[in-house]
């Protein structure tokens, strides 16, 4: 197909082979804990989509860390992303238009795709003093969320802050800052993380565009191909301390699970995330690896539970 080739000549011109992009492709298809024969089926979603998503994606109460790691994955890059896969029809940190233009193209992109765009929400609603606590544009976030939200075909919640309220519904919360879900009373898809990994997001909106459908979600409406297992479950410092070699090389059991940070705050039983296999910075390491205790950023209340952080989980 034309447009599969100008992909592939694409990615070429910025030096990324079509072996390099089929590797990412696995890795994605595993993420979502397809089977490898849907490697060619993701490559596609990629390369010749049959039509661009549109995407409203709303800024609340957060930092932009979310979408600065987003808009960070490697393979496809973002322009990749943003042009050939998705129509983001509003995006603060991305668009070019500003002040009242940029409110104009909410308002046009929600009239002109109602009922079929996916919103991304990234951020947590004020819902105390009539939202005092979050504006945008004069107008509170819960009326945003309120006019968009309702309207999508689906609304993706990226970063603990839209999930579950993040370190915005930290105690004492003035602002009554809540997840979206918890806010306005509607089902959402889930991706926590502070911030989260972007392939979480990629496998999500491939699974919306390759089969039609949301990917199977936990009881916090998590997916559960990220979240199905604990970071404890699969770390590979639990693994060297159940190795009978590395036990052999410490001396004991005792001393082999002196490699595991658990007794210096690590969260990993009592979070559920796909950090350990996954990783950050396209694959490279991720927390645990580098000897940092898992804080627990993607659980409910994680700011409040999961402190403090350098002791040991009762």
């Amino acid at each position: 197909m034309k447009e599969e080739k100008e992909f592939y000549e694409r990615l070429e011109r910025k030096g990324i082979s079509r072996r390099d992009f089929m590797k990412y492709c696995g890795v994605v298809t595993a993420t979502m804990g397809l089977s490898s024969s849907f490697i060619p089926q993701v490559a596609e979603v990629f390369a010749a989509p049959k039509q661009r998503q549109p995407v409203i994606w709303l800024h609340l109460g957060e930092c932009t860390g979310c979408s600065e790691a987003t808009i960070r994955t490697m393979y496809p890059w973002i322009d990749e992303l943003v042009l050939e896969i998705l129509d983001i029809a509003y995006h603060e940190t991305i668009m070019a238009a500003a002040g009242h233009q940029a409110e104009d193209v909410l308002h046009a992109a929600a009239k002109k795709y109602k009922g079929k765009y996916i919103c991304v929400v990234e951020g947590a609603i004020a819902t105390k003093y009539n939202g005092g606590y979050g504006k945008i544009a004069g107008r509170p976030f819960m009326d945003v969320a309120k006019e968009i939200v309702p309207n999508a075909a689906a609304t993706v919640c990226i970063g603990t802050c839209s999930s579950f309220g993040g370190i915005q519904a930290a105690k004492p919360n003035p602002g009554g800052y809540k997840g979206v879900s918890d806010a306005l009373g509607v089902k959402t898809v889930n991706i926590p993380g502070c911030p989260p990994n972007p392939i979480n997001l990629v496998g999500t909106i491939v699974n919306f565009l390759l089969l039609g459908k949301l990917p199977a979600l936990d009881d916090l409406g998590r997916p559960t191909f990220a979240y199905g297992k604990s970071i404890h479950d699969q770390c590979p410092r639990r693994s060297h301390y159940e190795n009978d070699e590395f036990v052999e090389t410490f001396g004991s059991k005792e001393a082999a699970m002196g490699y595991c940070l658990f007794k210096v705050g690590c969260k990993g039983p009592d979070t559920y995330n796909n950090c350990a296999t996954a990783k950050f910075n396209d694959g490279t390491s991720w927390p645990v690896e580098a000897g940092h205790p898992c804080i627990g950023c993607s659980e409910p209340q994680f700011w409040d539970k999961m402190t403090p952080f350098f002791e040991e989980s009762k």
